[in-house]
């Protein structure tokens, strides 16, 4: 009998970092869909790191199984080109039909046809009435917070807003229709759902805005508790001027990204709802999981950065679900480290797929049936720029006269512009220890199981000097092992008529002909000699 081909269903919150769900300890979250799917049907990972904190590279790392160093995807302005494949393409090629929302912040648009050569089906929102459903809401705060909401607009913090729908529920609802109608596509579907929430600006609607109970909220990383920290964080903190921005106010702001959270635990339970209404949840892979994480406070900033590297920033929630005939699977949280780029070969390996590329994902299989299994020792994340590369996008410059003052993103930007503050950074952890290695400016290490808060820089310690020495090792054999990879296509290095040339004969124009042809596909000396002596 021929197995049934499973869907590959992928669920992918914005900016939400590890800590936000109940079953990961925070007293105040509330996620009683995902905490459900953790304990009963998936396994939830506390240590799966992204491979850049901030959104494009990191989702050209994780939809290809390459880290962002591989072909350059370290910015925000540099995306999928057109000699690269996906997962989408590469599955498309294999016999799915690949759905996605309209988030891109993967493919380049300014080729014709590109974006839309990664799926077969995308969907921008709806055509008719229905739109007005799902128009974003306004602000409802109360009067007297109005003043410090512009007051401390850097916090990105808006509150309360006044409508329970905006485009994340509009990407749930097509993502609804299209479940419901998958039996007609008579292929498995791959389904991409990129939300936007729990991203800032810090804002949310009833019910799950006044749901999360303030005094639950764990208490933020103060910068005042720390020593030895990135000089980003140092630039940003003076460009946000959020010093005088009150404790309390914190306090709501990381109420409300919580509760953003919770609205996206029940735009998955819809997904999965929807799957079981169509008959087919048992026949799902289903993966949720972030791009990355965000400050919320900690450590004196919002939002995030690009070459910053703490746990809030860097581990993000990863929940796996295989299809029913994957076996028993060893439901519960995991505390083995993975990798982002491991979405990649775990998906690919439960479609059956074979990648178009070399790649350095590992799949999760043997995670999934038992816990306890381990496929990596130590995880890394990389992000900033060299100093030459000052103005080579929008992201670290905005424009030939700089970021321009009075915009939201203006104190990140400023603070890119410096060459030490936005230098080049790696890091690389067990999960006991934590390096980063910078290109200019300081290093930083940190001992985790002493200092899980990431507050003192040790990177001067020689207690830990064996620690570092190994890490710059093992960062060296990473770099030197992921640097590139040769593309699968053969070039031939002579032309058609050096070949013939060779072979010594006449050839007629209908084997010239495809002499020619066989020499732009890249096939191998022998076949296109053996063509022309007519074998």
């Amino acid at each position: 009998m021929t197995r049934k081909r499973p869907n590959i269903i992928i669920i992918n919150p914005d900016e939400m970092r590890v800590d936000t769900m109940g079953h990961m300890g925070n007293p105040a979250a509330i996620t009683p869909a995902l905490d459900e799917f953790a304990a009963n049907e998936a396994v939830s990972f506390s240590s799966c790191y992204c491979q850049n904190p901030v959104c494009v590279p990191s989702r050209c790392s994780f939809f290809t199984g390459l880290y962002p160093h591989v072909n350059g995807h370290r910015t925000m302005a540099h995306l999928l080109q057109p000699h690269e494949t996906s997962m989408f393409q590469e599955m498309m090629h294999q016999g799915y039909h690949v759905w996605m929302n309209g988030r891109n912040d993967l493919v380049a648009t300014e080729y014709d046809g590109l974006v839309e050569s990664h799926a077969d089906e995308i969907f921008y929102g709806f055509k008719d009435d229905r739109r007005e459903n799902f128009k974003r809401g306004k602000l409802d705060n109360p009067k007297e917070k109005e003043e410090d909401i512009k007051k401390f607009r850097s916090s990105f913090y808006e509150g309360k807003s006044d409508k329970a729908m905006d485009g994340d529920w509009e990407d749930a609802a097509g993502a609804v229709e299209r479940i419901r109608t998958m039996h007609e596509l008579g292929k498995p579907l791959c389904m991409f759902i990129g939300l936007m929430n729990p991203h800032p600006e810090y804002r949310c609607e009833e019910p799950w805005f006044s749901a999360i109970d303030r005094s639950k909220v764990p208490e933020r990383i103060r910068p005042e508790e720390c020593s030895g920290k990135s000089y980003i964080e140092e630039k940003i903190r003076e460009y946000q001027e959020l010093g005088e921005y009150p404790e309390e106010a914190w306090r709501e702001l990381r109420a409300t990204y919580l509760a953003q959270c919770s609205k996206v635990d029940a735009i998955f339970k819809e997904i999965c709802d929807a799957l079981k209404e169509a008959g087919e949840y048992d026949n799902s892979a289903i993966f949720f999981f972030s791009d990355h994480g965000d400050f919320t406070g900690d450590y004196g900033l919002a939002e995030k950065a690009q070459n910053t590297f703490e746990d809030c920033l860097t581990k993000v929630p990863m929940l796996i679900k295989p299809p029913k005939d994957f076996g028993k699977v060893d439901t519960g949280v995991s505390d083995s480290i993975i990798e982002l780029v491991d979405f990649y070969a775990t998906a690919m390996d439960f479609a059956g797929v074979e990648p178009e590329h070399d790649h350095f994902g590992r799949s999760t299989r043997p995670i999934l049936e038992n816990r306890e299994s381990k496929i990596r020792d130590v995880a890394f994340c990389e992000g900033g720029r060299m100093p030459y590369e000052y103005q080579c996008d929008e992201y670290h410059i905005s424009g030939p006269n700089g970021p321009k003052k009075g915009g939201l993103y203006w104190p990140k930007q400023k603070a890119q512009s410096d060459n030490t503050a936005h230098a080049k950074g790696t890091m690389i952890t067990d999960g006991h220890y934590k390096y980063v290695h910078r290109t200019i400016g300081s290093c930083e290490f940190y001992d985790l199981t002493e200092d899980p808060k990431e507050k003192i820089n040790r990177i001067n310690d020689e207690k830990y000097s064996l620690q570092i020495a190994e890490f710059k090792m093992k960062m060296l054999d990473w770099y030197q092992s992921t640097c590139d990879i040769v593309p699968r296509k053969f070039d031939s290095r002579v032309t058609a008529e050096k070949i013939i040339r060779m072979v010594g004969k006449d050839v007629s124009p209908e084997v010239e002909e495809k002499v020619r042809e066989l020499i732009k596909k890249g096939s191998s000396m022998v076949t296109v000699i053996n063509v022309i002596k007519g074998e």
